[in-house]
């Protein structure tokens, strides 16, 4: 079983710890809450009162804020513990296993990259590229039109480079599907939750940044530039051609008109809503309500309203 050292951990990129770590050759081998900690497992405290049942369970090491006052040889201090606690989660994840499926569909026209897993069920097209280190899981279906940086990780049931939704009416009334003959580009460290379904571009291409966050049950239509470390809650469903900046956070049940702009750090709260052709800019602003807008103005809104009562 792999175990990481108090050195090992303290050297992890990112990860701030005091400068006065106690050289150590203690290790541990594996992530846990308190309820069911043992000696061999890492937990976290954000604050006192988590600190407090840190100490009282079996850990072998609790990561807590540099401001924590306690004796406790198994205390390793650092600026941020649940991130800590997250970038030792992704050290451990490194030595998961890879594997394909035998139950997985890959055209022999596909290109995988190394260290690529893939769960049963899934299906990737001729003509798909996936990136070094990506996993798969089951269910996903990945067109022959994406290409997926480094490092992704696609949950069960995600449908990535369908066709979008255009179509042209004529004087009839019958519809007429637009050509859906674009790509999807799925940038490095991209996540996307299980039943997300994201479109290929109409004639050009639907691209999602690096490092950006997608839950389950989201829809991206085609054509929508998603920027880089953005994250987005379930239930959001993103008309096409829209562009959501780098930085940016939709919360639950957000939707977007097509053509909308969402500016670099807005945050989108639940449910709120943006019409189409309409931008929304502010960074580290909060925005509420349909239309969206500045929360300030929202509660204010909706304190008239209740007055009219």
């Amino acid at each position: 079983m792999r175990s990481i050292t108090v050195q090992e951990i303290v050297a992890l990129p990112g990860m701030q710890a005091a400068e006065d770590v106690v050289a150590t050759e203690r290790a541990f081998s594996r992530l846990s809450g308190f309820d069911e900690a043992m000696g061999e497992a890492i937990v976290f405290a954000q604050d006192e009162a988590s600190l407090v049942k840190a100490l009282e369970s079996k850990a072998g090491l609790v990561l807590a804020p540099l401001r924590a006052e306690t004796e406790d040889v198994r205390v390793l201090r650092v600026k941020h513990p649940k991130l800590a606690f997250a970038l030792i989660s992704e050290w451990f994840d490194q030595f998961e296993e890879v594997r394909i499926h035998a139950a997985a569909h890959i055209d022999p026209a596909a290109k995988l990259g190394v260290g690529v897993s893939v769960g049963a069920g899934a299906v990737i097209e001729a003509g798909a590229v996936v990136g070094d280190g990506c996993i798969i899981a089951s269910n996903v279906t990945i067109y022959g039109c994406v290409t997926l940086g480094a490092r992704c990780l696609i949950q069960a049931g995600a449908v990535l480079g369908a066709m979008g939704f255009g179509y042209v009416r004529a004087s009839s009334g019958r519809y007429t599907r637009f050509p859906q003959r674009g790509t999807l580009v799925i940038e490095d460290d991209v996540e996307i939750g299980a039943n997300t379904t994201i479109d290929r571009g109409a004639l050009g291409e639907t691209r999602i940044g690096s490092g950006t966050k997608i839950d389950n049950l989201v829809h991206i239509g085609h054509n929508c530039n998603v920027g880089r470390n953005v994250v987005i809650a379930s239930q959001v469903g993103i008309s096409g051609s829209c562009v959501i900046e780098d930085g940016a956070v939709l919360a639950g049940q957000v939707g977007l008109g097509d053509h909308a702009r969402i500016g670099p750090g807005v945050i989108l709260g639940g449910a709120s809503g943006v019409f189409p052709h309409k931008r929304v800019e502010g960074p580290g602003q909060m925005f509420m309500g349909v239309p969206a807008e500045p929360v300030k103005d929202y509660l204010k809104t909706i304190a008239k309203v209740r007055r009219l009562k």
